[in-house]
């Protein structure tokens, strides 16, 4: 039986396609898996002419001086700690099954465990991206607007959720 070259061209590209489609996924994890390292590490959750803070430490610029203090030591800012640390570790964990998941799954089966892990870190980001937003005015003066560390925790909770997603609806294939 002989396949039309438009059918063996079909049969062709398929792989490529595959391959093109994990890529991506495995982009979007990793962009999202970056965003979460930048925005629990970096000291810009809030910032003003002359201070910033984030989840770790206070700096300000007083007389002349640099100055930093320690996070509080409340409840809200150490569950905001550890809902980024839980979003980083379950994030890496996710991407570690799905190449686990990639070579051990069955054909047709679906990668339900990277997926749910994934969606975890997602809401565990928003769980503490929301707190920081209810909770930062005790802590943090009036006259300080949220910084690119917050607004990066916001963007990798949409980038973590989809990708959860995705890989909760992505079949293994041949």
């Amino acid at each position: 039986m002989q396949m039309s070259p438009s059918q063996a061209e079909k049969y062709l590209l398929s792989p490529v396609k595959m391959l093109l489609l994990l890529l991506g996924i495995i982009l979007l994890h990793v962009s999202a898996l970056v965003l979460l390292f930048v925005s629990t590490i970096v000291s810009v959750w809030t910032s003003s002419e002359t201070s910033s803070s984030d989840l770790w430490i206070n700096c300000s610029t007083a007389n002349g001086g640099y100055h930093c203090d320690p996070a509080s030591t409340g409840e809200w800012i150490q569950a905001v700690q550890a809902l980024m640390i839980l979003s980083i570790i379950f994030s890496c964990l996710s991407l570690f099954l799905f190449f686990c998941q990639l070579f051990t799954l069955q054909k047709g089966g679906r990668f339900f465990l990277t997926g749910t892990f994934q969606i975890l870190a997602s809401l565990f980001v928003m769980s503490g991206a929301i707190i920081y937003t209810v909770m930062s005015p005790e802590w943090v003066p009036e006259t300080d607007a949220f910084g690119y560390s917050y607004i990066l925790a916001w963007v990798a909770f949409p980038l973590a959720l989809i990708s959860g997603l995705i890989y909760v609806i992505l079949r293994k294939r041949e």
